[in-house]
């Protein structure tokens, strides 16, 4: 009886450390938001996101199942379970109380506004009112793109892209972009964008967010911090992040903080 269970133990450590528990599947959705997450052109995932989570996730004892999504529907898929976990953001409040946040996070986000030079810099968030705001479809910015389209000095405008989010700014297609830092500062060109600027707006947090659907989301969350401690400690992922509180530009909307 013992040769049997430790047959069946160390079968189970080689399943671990080779790619996960087989028959023990995490459904994961992402969103396009490069190069953080996204689609490739032939339907994979991909990202620095996406293979911190492939890493952690079978370190865990999962199989990763990844569901691509717009965010209007992750966000959904997340309360009514029909997935596990998103890597995502952190303090989005249309989730407040229908997720668990890891403690574990690999990245700072921040959310930025880009303007052109010559333009006054973006150091008050009143100075959007009688403005053009450009922002990128399908993302909500943690719901505040419902205030801005709810302000009727605001003008908005949706660009499909980031870098035809930058070309309609040159353009003067608006005042402002409103964008995150990492997938325009990966999607700028010099010496063609030396004329755009920048203005902190929010910083937050990459963190995975576990759908409290799931009756097993407490379990699941200290399985994935677990892991991303252990691998923190070989160099596979960044190392363990002392999280602070993030930066409000004055004049947000204090429910969307």
């Amino acid at each position: 009886m013992r040769r049997f269970l430790l047959a069946v133990t160390l079968l189970a450590m080689g399943a671990h450390a080779h790619g996960g528990v087989p028959g023990n599947p995490l459904r994961v959705a992402y969103v396009e938001f490069p190069p953080i997450t996204y689609q490739t052109p032939d339907g994979k995932p991909a990202g620095m996101f996406i293979e911190f989570t492939r890493k952690v996730a079978v370190e865990a004892g999962y199989e990763p199942e990844f569901v691509y999504l717009p965010v209007s529907r992750a966000y959904l898929y997340l309360t009514n379970g029909k997935v596990d976990v998103w890597p995502g953001l952190t303090n989005i409040p249309a989730l407040d109380g229908e997720v668990l946040e890891s403690w574990a996070s690999p990245l700072p986000a921040q959310l930025s506004a880009w303007y052109l030079a010559g333009t006054q810099p973006l150091d008050h968030f009143d100075k959007l009112l009688n403005k053009t705001v450009i922002v990128i479809g399908g993302y909500t910015y943690g719901g505040l793109l419902y205030w801005l389209e709810s302000k009727d000095s605001i003008r908005v405008t949706e660009a499909p892209n980031h870098r035809s989010a930058l070309d309609m700014l040159k353009r003067g297609r608006g005042d402002y972009l409103l964008d995150y830092r990492q997938p325009v500062m990966d999607t700028l060109e010099v010496p063609a964008d030396s004329m755009i600027r920048e203005s902190e707006v929010r910083s937050r947090n990459l963190a995975w967010l576990f759908s409290l659907a799931n009756p097993r989301a407490a379990i699941v969350r200290e399985a994935f911090d677990d892991a991303y401690i252990r691998l923190a400690e070989t160099g596979e992922v960044p190392p363990v992040r002392k999280l602070k509180e993030g930066y409000v530009i004055p004049g947000f909307p204090e429910q969307y903080r």
